[in-house]
């Protein structure tokens, strides 16, 4: 039977290299990885499944997952991608517990303690960026619990990886698509999800940052919706009847099917351009109506999947080179004519 060590032999590289490559794991160039499958297939290579499973199992790893609630349709893809991967990883031996959570700080240190209380050996956690849950996670960390933060990061925590956006350029792009789609003056109305959610509040700072010299544009007035589509209808409703002049509306999170609802309400007099995060069902349906303007996508499988993979290959030794500290998703953009 022919083995990874004479396939990595042939090959001239490592074993390890050889794993990530007849594993479709990342960090081999092309040209190495068509090497390496040549010689698997000329050998006639047959990974020993059982065997990789024993070995595994001899430790079991039980991996906490704590992200945000149920309104936010987002997570429901992030989760999809969580449980894609918990299935193909079952099978050496690890499995999840997920926890969604209200934005709050007492949600979240719940949360962490039911995880631990249950027997979960590392933490992936959308955190809120409050002091005490920085502090928690640092203890965990320095207890010997490994932390990889998933969508949004979390201050001075000494986390293994980081898996999501780049928030701050993607508030950029969303400046960007402001500027495309507008003409003239151009009065925005900006809905936050919560200003203590790290990849909210950078998303915002990048939007300024991209519009902060062009004098079109005016930020007149600034909201939290706190992920929720009836507070962010209440909101835009009262948003937009203070503030006649805006035909601008960037959100920086959820809430999106709410705040449309307010704006379809004005009728078609008063032209809108609405920049929105994520292709959740209810989103789509507004971009097809042609109340979305434009809306940024982020692989929300991709970062529940990679986060697990790369915890499982932490908790195992599996990696053989040092994780990176971000892993950024690719950034998509849907328009009404391009769907």
């Amino acid at each position: 039977m022919t083995t990874i060590k004479e396939i990595a032999k042939l090959a001239e590289v490592s074993r390890g290299t050889v794993d990530r490559v007849l594993n479709n794991r990342e960090g081999v160039s092309e040209e190495t990885a068509e090497k390496v499958r040549k010689i698997a297939e000329e050998l006639g290579y047959k990974p020993n499944k059982v065997g990789m499973a024993l070995a595994a199992q001899k430790n079991k790893f039980l991996i906490g997952i704590i992200v945000f609630s149920r309104k936010n349709a987002f997570f429901d893809q992030v989760i999809e991608g969580v449980n894609e991967k918990a299935d193909e990883l079952a099978f050496f031996g690890c499995s999840v517990i997920i926890k969604r959570v209200a934005y709050n700080t007492a949600a979240q240190l719940s949360a962490i303690w039911e995880c631990l209380n249950e027997g979960a050996q590392g933490i992936i956690i959308t955190p809120y960026n409050d002091t005490l849950i920085c502090e928690r996670l640092n203890a965990l960390i320095n207890d010997g619990i490994p932390v990889i933060t998933l969508n949004s990061d979390a201050e001075n925590v000494n986390r293994i990886a980081y898996v999501g956006s780049d928030y701050y350029n993607s508030g950029r792009a969303a400046g960007a698509l402001m500027q495309l789609m507008t003409h003239g003056e151009t009065n925005i109305g900006v809905i936050l999800g919560d200003r203590n959610i790290l990849c909210h509040s950078r998303r915002e700072a990048g939007f300024r940052s991209k519009l902060s010299s062009d004098k079109r544009f005016k930020i007149v007035d600034v909201q939290e919706n706190f992920d929720d589509d009836l507070k962010s209808y209440e909101i835009v409703s009262k948003m937009l009847k203070e503030h006649p002049e805006i035909n601008g509306l960037y959100f920086t999170a959820a809430g999106v099917f709410g705040g449309c609802k307010a704006i379809q309400e004005l009728g078609e007099d008063r032209d809108i351009k609405v920049i929105t995060y994520d292709a959740v069902p209810t989103t789509l349906d507004m971009l097809d109506k042609g109340i979305v303007t434009a809306t940024i996508c982020q692989e929300p499988k991709w970062q529940g999947s990679k986060s697990l993979e790369l915890m499982y290959n932490y908790l195992s030794g599996n990696e053989d080179e040092e994780i990176n500290s971000y892993y950024y998703s690719e950034l998509n953009i849907k328009i009404k004519e391009a769907r």
